[in-house]
């Protein structure tokens, strides 16, 4: 008879999570994997197969994460401009906590893996594609309430806050300084207007 699961599923993905966005897909050990989420060697491989497949639960779950996030930000109440904005700051905010600097995931990947992993660039574009789409929407509807004044076509508005959203991320990741990119997302935020 199989020994009963002693864990939580989602609390070990979150803390796998971290130690696949803090040190990359190469770099995590299982040994760095173990010691975060407390799993045997037997429990990792009977519950998710192998530290690919560890990595794709976690990648999931953190894109999920951000997505709920962004859609949240973006559907706030305020109008869309001020949403968006706050979307930004926030993540400026966020990396500069000194005890989560991992910038983007998604970035992360898209660097590291996606180049030579076709699942991984499926993935990254999947997420890259869902973050536009809800900047498009954000866009149009501050376009329709009159707080962005750019007539410029919504998706194309849309790609350039994802392009910008992923330079800033790389940015954070690399310990930037805060004032680069508030400076920049008042940039960014002036192409609305």
């Amino acid at each position: 008879m199989a020994r009963p699961q002693e864990f939580e599923t989602t609390e070990v993905l979150r803390k796998a999570m971290y130690v696949f966005w803090s040190k990359g897909y190469e770099a995590a050990s299982l040994t760095d994997i173990l010691a975060a989420t407390g799993l045997s060697k037997s429990s990792l491989y009977a519950t998710f197969g192998d530290k690919r497949e560890l990595f794709l639960a976690a990648f999931d779950a953190y894109r999920k994460g951000r997505m709920q996030y962004l859609q949240q930000t973006l559907n706030n109440g305020q109008p869309a401009r001020q949403s968006i904005e706050t979307f930004f700051r926030q993540g400026v905010a966020h990396s500069q906590d000194k005890t989560r600097v991992y910038g983007c995931m998604t970035a992360n990947e898209a660097v590291e893996l996606a180049p030579h992993d076709a699942d991984i660039q499926r993935l990254v574009a999947e997420d890259f594609q869902a973050i536009e789409d809800a900047f498009t929407r954000a866009i149009a509807r501050g376009q329709a309430d009159g707080s962005i004044s750019s007539r410029q076509e919504p998706r194309i508005l849309a790609h350039f806050l994802l392009v910008g959203l992923q330079g800033l991320q790389v940015m954070a990741r690399a310990k930037s300084d805060r004032a680069r990119l508030e400076d920049t997302v008042t940039v960014m935020m002036a192409v609305l207007d």
